[in-house]
Order: structure tokens, then C-alpha cells, then sequence
């Protein structure tokens, strides 16, 4: 077993993998940049359409403070590295954007029948599930939850949910189409 991914680049991580994974289907991913995003990955759907990824990696027991997706069209992939050396791939959880808001409804669902709180949890317009009587050290209340991996064991490898959607790139879309490398 390999030292951990650092906490600062255990995003980064899940985000290039998912791009080489997206990749090595033929379809083209493009990595977006800086902190302070909702998007991870940019990919073309099959009618010209950006659709958006959003990464979330983890090497622990949950995925933490998980917000979600809020984009119809887009896709939630969860990558997980827990107990893996540096030399094997991690497994790979994809969800649309219909999967993350039944999960999300269900958790708020089993929080308010849990708690007897006068003020419900929520799934927000983001589709993000708040909870009213959770305040953080900033006086919101808490967004997000955490996924444990049993919840999302059936979007397993469920690659063709993004790949149905997407143009693949071929042979003539490429600008070095005899050996298949590309154009330096």
C-alpha cells in the first residue's frame, strides 16, 4: 500500500481520472480550473450541448459534504481510492442528475424520520439537501450530505450513462488520424 493522496489533491486526482477514463472511450473531456466551480469536467453531448461532470473523490469510508448536481443534463461521478496502491485504478460511481435527486430525497427522507425537528430538512433548488437545524460555525444551515459506498454500489461502472450522451471522437475528428497520436 502507497502513502495517501494529500487532502489538496485528492480532488485533482479524481478529476483526472475520470478524463482518462472518459478518454480511453473515445470521448473527449475537457478539465475545468479553480476552486470556486460547480464543474469539474466538460464533455459534448450528441446535439452539440456542453454537459457538465461534477468529480468527487474520496480514500476514506465517505464522500463528505456532498452537494450534488444541479444541471439536468449533468452527471455526478464518484471516484473512490480508498485501499488502493498507486499502481491500481480506483472504482468509479456515475449518477445523472435524476439518480443524485432520488438519493438526495431519500436521505433528507430518512433524516426527517430520524429527527423530530419542528424545521424539516430539504432538498433545495439545487437539489442539494439542506438541514435547517444544523447551523454551521458561519450561522447557515448545513449543505450537503455524505454518501456512504453501499448507497451508490448499483452506479458501479454505469459508464454508458454519459457515454449514450456523448459524441465519441473519430478517426476523421482527429488531426493525426493514420497512428492515432495526437497533433503536437
Amino acid at each position: 500500500m502507497t502513502a495517501p493522496i494529500q487532502k489538496s489533491i485528492l480532488g485533482i486526482a479524481g478529476e483526472f481520472a475520470v478524463a482518462a477514463e472518459l478518454c480511453r472511450r473515445n470521448i473527449y473531456a475537457q478539465l475545468t480550473l479553480g476552486n470556486l466551480k460547480r464543474v469539474d469536467l466538460l464533455t459534448m453531448s450528441q446535439q452539440g450541448q456542453l454537459l457538465k461532470i461534477e468529480v468527487k473523490a474520496k480514500q476514506s469510508r465517505t464522500w463528505a459534504n456532498i452537494k450534488g448536481i444541479s444541471a439536468a443534463d449533468g452527471f455526478l461521478v464518484f471516484v473512490d481510492f480508498a485501499n488502493r496502491s498507486d499502481t491500481t485504478r480506483p472504482d468509479f460511481f456515475i449518477l445523472t442528475a435524476e439518480d443524485w435527486l432520488r438519493l438526495a430525497t431519500a436521505h433528507v427522507s430518512e433524516y426527517n424520520r430520524r429527527k423530530n425537528a419542528s424545521l424539516k430538512a430539504y432538498v433545495d433548488q439545487e437539489n442539494c439537501p439542506v438541514y435547517p437545524t444544523e447551523i454551521t460555525s458561519y450561522g447557515k444551515p448545513y449543505r450537503g450530505c455524505s454518501v456512504r459506498l453501499q448507497t451508490i454500489a448499483q452506479h458501479h461502472e454505469a459508464w454508458t450513462k454519459i457515454l449514450d450522451k456523448c459524441v465519441r471522437v473519430t478517426e476523421g475528428q482527429t488531426d493525426n488520424a493514420s497512428n492515432g497520436a495526437s497533433a503536437t
